[in-house]
């Protein structure tokens, strides 16, 4: 897709970090932007800044880890749009706990919104984008976690992995039907966002981690805190995702310089070596 003006994109996790920043570059290249979030006040804030500059938003709260509420999404932009062409899957979690450590609240919410959040939007929007039978495409913000090996923030990793690979089937299953719809899977390293210092007002009373945060996942955040202050800008993320859109790339890599690490995982699992510990 190389024409973006007058179209409509749908951008959950829109209301900070990178859904904030594809959501400035959407409205800059002149889509109409439905933003989705399940932070209410950050959520209208950025409709607000957004409008202000100009841009047509319509601010949607949304829990998308919820399949009603995505559907309930789907359906309020169809119906004041009357078509979707962009569809970004992006809103995100984190927790540090070892993976036996994780309780299952854990599992629970950084599944459920990583992964479920993605499989809630494919099963909303797919059905209404074949219907509609135009150009369109989807992006799945995974993480370089999901292609390389890591001993850190292993439920976070798991799930990202998990998008990857759906990425791919959803990619494969729409190419079979000769949908006019595309797909791509962001796999950004080091961006500089509040997930590491705020992902924890997130997360719904009722999966709240009662006995709180254990020494390695303190260390583990306090580790991200100062990789991702030195990271790049969101902003750069979503230049770097319109330009990949443009060119219609599935896999979007961020950082090149995570690229040997990716090969080493791959030569790792072709050999049988056990995986080679990067951090």
């Amino acid at each position: 897709m190389k024409d973006f003006q007058g179209k409509v994109a749908v951008i959950t996790g829109a209301a900070s970090g990178i859904g904030k920043a594809l959501a400035q570059k959407s409205v800059s290249e002149g889509l109409k932007v439905v933003l989705a979030d399940r932070e209410e006040h950050a959520l209208y804030q950025t409709a607000n800044q957004l409008g202000s500059a100009g841009g047509e938003v319509l601010p949607v709260v949304t829990d998308v880890s919820k399949p009603e509420a995505v559907e309930a999404l789907a359906e309020k932009a169809f119906a004041s749009y009357g078509a979707v062409h962009l569809l970004f899957n992006n809103a995100g979690v984190a927790t540090g706990e070892t993976l036996w450590e994780s309780t299952v609240e854990d599992w629970t919410w950084v599944l459920g919104v990583n992964l479920g959040g993605v499989i809630n939007g494919t099963r909303s929007f797919v059905p209404r984008l074949l219907k509609q039978n135009v150009e369109a495409h989807i992006i799945n913000t995974a993480s370089i976690a999901g292609l390389i090996t890591s001993s850190t923030f292993g439920t976070y990793v798991v799930s990202k992995h998990a998008i990857v690979a759906f990425s791919e089937s959803l990619a494969l299953q729409l190419a079979q039907q000769n949908a006019p719809i595309k797909v791509s899977v962001l796999c950004p390293h080091a961006v500089d966002t509040p997930i590491a210092t705020t992902t924890e007002r997130h997360r719904p009373p009722a999966l709240q981690n009662q006995r709180g945060r254990s020494e390695v996942a303190t260390k583990a955040f306090t580790a991200l805190e100062a990789m991702i202050r030195a990271g790049k800008s969101p902003a750069e993320i979503a230049e770097i995702t319109f330009t990949a859109l443009g060119e219609e790339r599935f896999c979007i890599i961020t950082h090149e310089e995570t690229i040997p690490a990716i090969q080493l995982r791959t030569n790792d699992l072709i050999t049988g070596h056990p995986p080679t510990p990067l951090d």
